[in-house]
Order: C-alpha cells, then structure tokens, then sequence
C-alpha cells in the first residue's frame, strides 16, 4: 500500500484544497492529512482560523480523499510521523517549494501548484471587503 501524507490548516475549506487533497490521493492508495491544531496555528503560524480544529478535522473526514486525519503540533513532527506511519509521499502546495527537500531521505517530495484564483486568505479578504460595502450602504 502506497501512503501519502500532506500537513495544512485547511481552515474555510475550498476547491483549492479539495483539488490538492485529490491530486495527493491519486499517488497513492491511503492519504493522512496532517492537520495544524489550534494552538499551533496561533503560536507558530500567526494564523487565527473561522474553525476550530474539531471542526476543521470533521471536515477534512468527509471528503472522501482523506483517509486518516493526525495533529500537526509543531515544525518538527514530520519525519516523525513519515516513518511512524510508514509514508511514500510527502505533498504540499508549491509555495513550500524547497523547504522540505531535505525530506527525500525518508520519502518522495512532491509540491503541486497552487489552485489558481483561491485562497483562504482571499475569501478572507473578500469577506472583509463584502461587510464593509455593506456598513457603507447602510
């Protein structure tokens, strides 16, 4: 059984991810989704995320690419859990282009492109925009 693994925050799911999470399954025969938990997102990524973990991961267990979904608790985790879960194929979008490189001593490297015209942080900055327009007209 060929297994790959890809870690992200996945937060306000889209067809950007699903697209990623597609791509990754079809290298393989078993996906695990490296999930970021909260704390991390917040105290290492600078992120703040619309969903909770237990929210994002219930998400992330109904698409039907997704086969095992793990925490992401910190930058470190990820030899680890390549050999902890016996994994093939490590995956991430291109924008990680060359920051795990070094990983090729324990797994294939792949990074796909980006879903072009889609991000969490776009709909994030058009939701933004769409409330202010709306406080204007009112």
């Amino acid at each position: 059984m060929k297994r790959i693994i890809t870690y992200g925050t996945f937060d306000l799911l889209h067809y950007g991810h699903i697209n990623l999470l597609q791509r990754a399954k079809e290298r393989g025969d078993y996906l695990i989704v490296a999930l970021s938990e909260d704390e991390f997102n917040e105290k290492y990524k600078n992120k703040k995320c619309y969903f909770n973990y237990e929210e994002r991961k219930h998400l992330l267990e109904a698409v039907r690419y997704v086969d095992l979904v793990i925490p992401e608790k910190s930058w470190n985790q990820k030899v680890h859990d390549i050999q902890l879960y016996q994994v093939d194929v490590f995956v991430m979008g291109d924008d990680w282009k060359g920051k795990f490189d070094f990983m090729t001593e324990y797994c294939d490297v792949i990074y796909f492109p980006r879903t072009k015209m889609i991000s969490t942080t776009q709909i994030k900055n058009d939701l933004k925009t769409v409330d202010q327009e709306r406080t204007v007209q009112v």
